[in-house]
């Protein structure tokens, strides 16, 4: 065993499934045509596979499309014979089945293991958006404080945090607007891309309908229907991988201060900043080491205060570093969810970012390859969860 348990495990396989909007398929469907797919790239076969982990388990029946089979749906539908399994929301964002395989292959539990991230969001809301589906539904949690006063939507929660940037920093919607406006660039690059490609100018940012205050219809994600699978291996197998391995050189998890959407105590950094604090603790590498990074993009505002958490730029920083768009082009300074995101590519709730971490590494991704990419950087979440993973070019 390593000193750092991120040592010892590899991604040694990913795929995903037919991605778009409505598919009116089922949840357990799509994750099996993306596992089989990773497993191939993998090079391995089904009867190798002796973990299983995701985020977050449940029934997509009874969550909207938003869980995915649980782990047992998986293991019975593959056929699997399996020595570890866990599927858990309580974790440092959705990342953190990718930290907990790693964790399950460095202890011996299993030596390959198979998470996967599974949505079917777009066709459980059908034509009638989120309220479709939560209308009804009793208010718990910390929403027992935004429920009752219509705020059912994450949009509604990060709304105050673009607000308090914008009036603290003086950040600007121009400069919030770039990261939509370049995502969409990048998007039209990639072949796959589940959504929009079309141009987008900052002017139709601008003009979109306004959904929640600072925020616009094109500052929030498109719910799609799609399974992103990984295949989580022992170091030993990353020189018989067909496509190439990618290593995992540390992980950022952190619960600290006030958990919540509207309580923490800087609601311009969030758990964010947690989790990027200990992922830069893990590794020798820096912020400036990293050639491409795909930034959790559920909302516009999220990939903002991820890029100052992880110390692209400083606190309060990020408008004029987004100023142009120049820095997170793809020959910018820090290459940005070069996919186009979740918000061009479709809300994979992260995942499609850390297959498009691994095609940038294996230098696959086409048009809109980074040059000579060897260390990327993936975030999950916001608002009171968060979870990072820095992964470097097997070599």
């Amino acid at each position: 065993m390593s000193d750092k348990f991120e040592h010892d495990a590899v991604i040694s396989g990913v795929a995903r499934s037919a991605i778009g909007r409505r598919l009116g398929r089922s949840a357990l469907d799509l994750t099996v045509d993306a596992a089989g797919a990773a497993i191939a790239d993998a090079g391995l076969a089904r009867g190798d596979i002796d973990g299983i982990c995701t985020y977050p388990g449940g029934s997509a029946d009874v969550t909207f499309g938003y869980a995915g089979p649980p782990p047992q749906e998986v293991q019975d539908a593959l056929r699997l014979n399996l020595t570890w399994f866990q599927g858990s929301a309580e974790l440092p964002g959705q990342l953190g089945a990718v930290v907990a395989a790693a964790m399950a292959v460095s202890t011996g539990l299993c030596r390959h293991v198979l998470v996967y991230r599974t949505v079917t969001e777009s066709s459980a809301q059908g034509s009638g958006g989120r309220a479709a589906v939560l209308g009804s539904e009793r208010a718990h949690s910390y929403g027992v404080w935004s429920a009752p006063f219509g705020g059912t939507s994450p949009v509604n929660w990060l709304a105050p945090v673009a607000m308090r940037h914008m009036h603290e920093f003086g950040t600007t919607r121009e400069q919030l607007g770039q990261l939509p406006v370049t995502f969409r660039r990048h998007a039209a690059l990639d072949p796959e891309a589940a959504v929009f490609t079309a141009p987008l100018s900052l002017e139709a940012y601008l003009a979109a309908r306004m959904i929640s205050t600072p925020l616009c219809l094109l500052d929030c994600d498109v719910p799609v229907d799609g399974c992103t699978a990984l295949i989580v291996s022992t170091a030993a197998h990353a020189p018989n991988t067909p496509n190439g391995a990618v290593r995992i050189e540390a992980v950022g998890t952190a619960a600290r201060g006030r958990l919540s959407w509207d309580q923490y105590a800087d609601l311009t950094s969030m758990a964010a900043q947690g989790a990027s604090d200990h992922l830069w603790s893990r590794t020798d590498l820096r912020p400036t080491d990293v050639d491409v990074a795909q930034l959790y993009d559920g909302f516009s505002i999220l990939a903002l205060v991820w890029l100052e958490a992880l110390g692209f730029c400083g606190h309060g920083e990020a408008g004029p570093f987004l100023e142009g768009g120049a820095n997170i082009a793809l020959d910018g300074r820090l290459p940005l969810n070069t996919n186009g995101g979740q918000l061009s590519g479709g809300r994979l709730h992260g995942y499609g970012l850390i297959q498009e971490a691994i095609a940038q590494l294996r230098h696959a991704a086409g048009a809109r390859q980074v040059r000579d990419a060897e260390v990327a950087l993936v975030s999950n979440g916001g608002g009171p969860i968060a979870g990072a993973l820095l992964l470097t070019r097997d070599r």
